[in-house]
């Protein structure tokens, strides 16, 4: 019998918005790959997003998300070395279209593990506290994109 799928409380709700948007560049990357685009276009698309998005999203997690479980939790260990691993990769000056599809690979990987497995552990020890203070802090705006070179059309 199949397990019905945990609702994701309201308080991470915006979060996993947040990695909606995230799976869409692995979209985009992949597009371009698929429509042979010049990878600088690509990586100039991805270091927008990662400059604009991820990083704030990123220190989100890190600091007020994370914390809900120990430090020394192994989906926390493992959550922050793909952030560290991520961060790397979109640092690279280089731009070599195996880094990009390295980044497609590992940030999609990434998203998955976070909403399938550190986010339902995350929710069922948070208490009600620590949620209300989520939802306080973390404030949700609108997605905007940059659409300056829509090389994914």
């Amino acid at each position: 019998m199949k397990t019905k799928p945990q609702k994701r409380h309201k308080a991470l709700q915006p979060l996993s918005r947040e990695h909606h948007h995230g799976l869409l560049l692995t979209w985009k990357i992949r597009s371009g790959f698929n429509k042979n685009i010049d990878p600088k276009r690509i990586k100039t698309y991805a270091d927008w997003f990662f400059e604009t998005h991820l990083i704030p999203h990123f220190d989100m997690e890190e600091n007020h998300i994370f914390s809900i479980l120990e430090s020394d939790n192994e989906l926390i260990k493992r959550a922050l070395a793909e952030h560290r691993r991520l961060k790397r990769l979109f640092s690279e000056t280089d731009v070599e279209p195996k880094t990009l599809s390295k980044i497609e690979e590992e940030l999609e990987q990434h998203i998955r593990f976070e909403e399938r497995v550190l986010f339902p552990e995350i929710q069922k020890i948070a208490t009600e506290e620590q949620l209300q203070h989520i939802e306080k802090i973390h404030h949700e705006a609108p997605f905007k994109d940059n659409l300056d070179d829509e090389f994914w059309k």
